[in-house]
């Protein structure tokens, strides 16, 4: 088998949430690049899903889906949409996730009720209700892949005051691997990624003193980039990764060594 073959992921459809920015859009623009044959994108915000949309149209197919998925009803209509559109589902990236900080005296419990929900219970929801598809395009030789998108927060204890984050992100690799062991069987492959300091939304106040500045914190001197991001998924989705579950990975310069 030649490398083209190998890490090919041609023919396949994805779905990618949280997909209108940032490390998501890394993912589902890699898709489309390496020849995905349809990205499922979803947002919160209408506007941001409505750029994203245009944006990846450009490369291949994209269909975008307004939803909250921290909500009962958000799942259940994303699910629904990626349903009624698809007889089956090679790759689920679980990547909408929420942040809070503050000092502990004045955390609030609203910031570990929305960041857990979204980013730990979100992708097992959503998971479990796109389950029917990823059984239906799983075979024991190309395994459906689902990815988790945790954090390097999750394996160190951060600098920052973040606790429901790092704490949610930790419980996001405690469950990919329990998702992994339950799913095997099913000839769906579970794992994450735990990306370092990546320039997104999420992270815009890290990178307010410049790159440069964050880059100094990286043992490889630099920050991530999309192609590294896009990289480690399409090897995920791969020929390449079809015989890893329950991995977690850190995509992070060498962050978690120190």
């Amino acid at each position: 088998m030649g490398a083209e073959d190998l890490f090919s992921v041609e023919g396949k459809t994805a779905v990618v949430t949280g997909g209108s920015r940032g490390i998501g859009m890394m993912i589902a623009r890699g898709f489309l690049e390496a020849g995905v044959a349809k990205v499922y994108i979803t947002a919160r915000k209408a506007e941001q899903v409505a750029a994203a949309d245009e944006e990846l149209n450009k490369i291949g197919p994209c269909v975008s889906v307004v939803a909250d998925l921290s909500t009962q009803e958000g799942l259940d209509h994303f699910a629904d949409e990626v349903s009624s559109r698809e007889p089956a589902l090679h790759i689920l990236v679980n990547n909408a996730g929420a942040a809070w900080g503050a000092p502990i005296e004045e955390f609030p419990a609203s910031g570990f009720d929305k960041v857990l929900s979204l980013n730990v219970k979100g992708v097992f929801e959503l998971t479990k209700r796109l389950l029917p598809l990823l059984e239906k395009a799983a075979t024991p030789e190309d395994p459906a892949r689902v990815i988790n998108i945790g954090s390097v927060d999750g394996i160190r204890v951060p600098m920052l005051e973040n606790y429901s984050y790092s704490a949610s992100k930790a419980g996001v690799h405690m469950l990919t691997r329990h998702l992994a062991h339950h799913l095997v069987d099913r000839h769906i492959n579970v794992n994450a990624i735990a990306p370092g300091p990546f320039p997104s939304t999420m992270t815009k106040f890290l990178f307010e003193a410049g790159e440069d500045v964050v880059a100094q914190s990286v043992p490889m001197g630099r920050v991530g980039r999309p192609d590294d991001m896009a990289g480690a998924a399409i090897f995920l989705s791969s020929r390449a990764g079809s015989y890893l579950t329950g991995a977690i990975i850190p995509v992070d310069g060498g962050v978690s060594t120190r």
